[in-house]
């Protein structure tokens, strides 16, 4: 396995230490911090390809953190919490992180969203452009620049998240193509089966949305087709 590194932030002792045992004898390196002040600081500060964040920590929570990091970063950031409201869940998303998973929680399916994020990870596309022949794709007034993981409508620069840009170049790849969001959940975040949570897919489309000034009466891009599932409108 290649060496992968993971930083685990979490105040309670006993769970990070079972977090640190698991992951270390899946073969990664791992590195923790007790509270948000000091996981920042790792973050930061260190070459990670994964953090595991909790939300209830001292000195600065995660929600915090987590909009910190996306200030410099765009490490995949898993929450793993308590706090299982679905408000929490979508606040943690909306401040920049990659999932969502709650205590208690089965370390296979950690280990099975860890993995899928990674396979996602910084600098990694869910379609690389040359295999499609092009560099730049054009839908309406955006312009999805592969080449330089950039994203711009009516030449102003449109800033998403790691998940949102992997969300889009996939649906502009497939303009005009209805998916589930199942198959999202599969193509995108690398999930299957059980181990994905198709509220995540609707969470991210709705930022998604937002960010590329769709209208929410009267929809352009970022279209829906009932009882099939979404789809980027190619207009031809």
């Amino acid at each position: 396995m290649e060496d992968k590194k993971i930083l685990v932030v979490e105040d309670e002792k006993n769970i990070a230490q079972v977090l640190a045992y698991n992951l270390k004898k899946e073969g990664y390196a791992v590195d923790t911090a007790g509270d948000g002040e000091e996981g920042l600081r790792l973050a930061l500060g260190g070459e990670y390809d994964l953090i595991l964040l909790d939300i209830m920590l001292p000195k600065l929570d995660g929600f915090e953190v987590c909009r910190r990091i996306r200030t410099r970063s765009s490490v995949p950031i898993i929450f793993v919490t308590a706090r299982e409201e679905e408000k929490d869940k979508i606040f943690g998303l909306e401040t920049g992180g990659d999932d969502y998973v709650t205590k208690p929680f089965s370390i296979k399916e950690l280990l099975s969203r860890i993995r899928a994020n990674i396979r996602r990870g910084r600098n990694e596309m869910v379609v690389e452009p040359e295999k499609h022949n092009t560099n730049a794709m054009m839908i309406g007034e955006l312009v999805i620049d592969c080449a330089h993981y950039s994203v711009s409508k009516n030449n102003v620069p449109i800033e998403l998240s790691k998940k949102e840009y992997d969300l889009l170049v996939f649906l502009a790849v497939h303009a005009g193509q209805a998916f589930s969001r199942e198959t999202l959940l599969e193509e995108v975040w690398g999930y299957a089966g059980f181990y994905g949570d198709i509220r995540t897919v609707d969470v991210t489309i709705s930022r998604l949305r937002d960010k590329l000034g769709d209208d929410k009466s009267h929809l352009k891009y970022i279209l829906t087709k009932r009882n099939v599932g979404y789809y980027l409108n190619n207009f031809s």
